[in-house]
């Protein structure tokens, strides 16, 4: 796949995103919950963030081979359809179910597939050449170091009282922001090595 049609595919995916945070609330409200919108509209700028570093940035910052490349981006994007998929249903049955056993199922639907995600990344990062593979393990690590930095400073402001966040929402961020500060220190460890 080239450069060109990645960029054009992440501003595609960004569009779509940010129409399905904003029209399915105008048109059939109560279809998604009140969260969602802003959910899709932030992943629909992430999406948008990434197509301008992806249009702007050198060549990939990853030296894996390209049937490597195919199998790892097949496998995270059947995860993740299947995680979007699955979130929206556990949202959707969260409303119907009132069992607290069903309820704790029902919630913990969307883990398998982010399981399945993060085994492909795994499996990427094991098969790849020992530059690849340090690159992306210190990505990993300086992106654990800052969501941890980040959210023991939280934790500070929380008991301080100078911030007050709902605990489901700041718990549910963490492997997205895990996953975004991955992505944005990949590009800069990748620039060390070239």
């Amino acid at each position: 796949m080239s450069r060109r049609t990645t960029t054009w595919g992440l501003l595609a995916a960004a569009v779509l995103a940010g129409l399905a945070g904003a029209v399915p609330p105008r048109l059939w409200p109560g279809l998604l919950p009140a969260w969602a919108g802003p959910v899709l509209f932030v992943f629909a700028l992430v999406l948008a963030f990434a197509a301008l570093l992806r249009g702007q940035l050198p060549e990939p910052c990853d030296s894996a081979s390209p049937g490597l490349r195919r199998r790892y981006t097949r496998e995270l994007l059947l995860a993740m359809g299947a995680y979007t998929l699955v979130l929206f249903a556990s949202v959707w049955l969260l409303r119907h179910v009132e069992a607290p056993a069903l309820r704790a199922l029902v919630a913990l639907l969307p883990v398998p597939p982010i399981a399945f995600a993060l085994r492909a990344i795994v499996r990427y990062i094991r098969d790849s050449d020992e530059m690849q593979q340090r690159i992306e393990l210190e990505a990993v690590c300086i992106a654990t170091a800052l969501v941890s930095l980040l959210y023991l400073a939280g934790g500070f402001l929380q008991t301080a009282k100078v911030i007050d966040l709902p605990a489901g929402a700041v718990l549910i961020w963490l492997f997205p922001l895990v996953c975004l500060t991955y992505g944005l220190a990949k590009v800069v460890v990748a620039r060390r090595y070239r």
